[in-house]
């Protein structure tokens, strides 16, 4: 499987025909609680002109579908994979036995911070994880958060909630 991914993402990188000379700058955005046609870019009646240019000059998703949770549709985004396949179907709450709902990032997929990595990325996050069990939050048990994850720097919170104006770095 997990060769399996490494040959998706590497002909994704292909398909954006990245040379050792000039790479493309790649920057993925998640927002929480948004609905397809809330910004311009989507034919939104916000005015987000920052957005509507990094949409316009890039790369847009037209059929990502989510998996009505943050922590699901996160895990696939940042994996390319279902979210059962990378271990979190359920919540980041709870590790309900089975590697399906282990509510942390197996060890078995890879993150798309890993893949660019091995391609000469720096690799930069910021804002909400929330792809690691809460328990091991609590604990300190930094496994699985972004910077284990392959991001070189990360600046946010790594549980669901918490205090914005304490985050992580």
């Amino acid at each position: 499987m997990k060769i399996k991914l490494i040959i998706f993402y590497i002909f994704c990188l292909l398909a954006l025909n990245v040379s050792a000379q000039k790479k493309p700058n790649i920057i993925v955005i998640l927002a929480d609680d948004m609905g397809f046609s809330d910004i311009g870019a989507y034919g939104g009646e916000v005015n987000t002109p920052n957005i509507d240019n990094l949409a316009k000059e890039g790369l847009r998703y037209k059929q990502f579908y989510n998996a009505a949770r943050c922590c699901p549709t996160r895990a696939s985004l940042i994996t390319g994979l279902y979210p059962h396949q990378a271990g979190m179907g359920w919540m980041a709450a709870a590790n309900l036995g089975t590697p399906a709902y282990q509510d942390d990032l197996n060890k078995s997929c890879v993150t798309i911070a890993e893949v660019l990595k091995t391609a000469g990325y720096g690799t930069y996050m910021t804002g909400k994880w929330h792809l690691t069990n809460e328990r091991k939050i609590d604990g300190v048990v930094t496994g699985s958060w972004p910077k284990q994850r392959g991001f070189d720097r990360y600046f946010g919170i790594i549980p669901g909630g918490a205090n914005y104006f304490t985050p992580v770095i």
